[in-house]
């Protein structure tokens, strides 16, 4: 009795019918398909892209050295080297990310006690060398100069969960 069953609904094309009314339906809805290069969609703000370092409002750095967010990462992509100034602070010489080995985890972001390093809202750096995917100290700050309003911004809409 099944395999007549089958063999009936296999002849009257009831699948086939089901798709053209369901395509007929979707025809006349708005279009849900995003031109990407020029229409970007919403991002949320606990995105994890490209890092950038913050500074504080009066221009300084805001990284004090403590050499966490290296001791966190899991992919050991992070390499600081710090000395001590002559105000007795620490601050960072050298902050080398490699982020061909970075897995986006956000472990460093969440290590950091001065949200000095956070990775921001950019997913399109492609490059065409590896050499352009070590990003150094200077690198990480410019981006956070360029981003530094969202970055806030974004960390303030993630403070009620921190």
């Amino acid at each position: 009795m099944s395999t007549l069953g089958t063999t009936l609904r296999a002849f009257m094309l009831k699948e086939l019918a089901a798709g053209m009314v369901s395509t007929f339906r979707m025809m006349f809805q708005p279009k849900v398909t995003l031109n990407y290069p020029y229409e970007k969609g919403p991002l949320s703000h606990r995105f994890r892209g490209e890092h950038a370092l913050r500074r504080y409002s009066n221009g300084e750095e805001r990284c004090i050295a403590c050499k966490l967010c290296e001791a966190t990462c899991p992919a050991e992509a992070i390499t600081i080297e710090a000395e001590q100034r002559d105000d007795g602070s620490r601050r960072t010489t050298r902050y080398d990310i490699d982020m061909t080995k970075c897995i986006y985890c956000g472990l460093c972001e969440e290590a950091c006690p001065v949200d000095a390093i956070v990775e921001g809202p950019n997913y399109e750096f492609a490059t065409e060398t590896r050499e352009e995917l070590m990003y150094d100290k200077n690198k990480l700050l410019a981006n956070g100069d360029r981003w530094e309003s969202l970055l806030a911004r974004r960390l303030e809409l993630d403070a009620p969960y921190r």
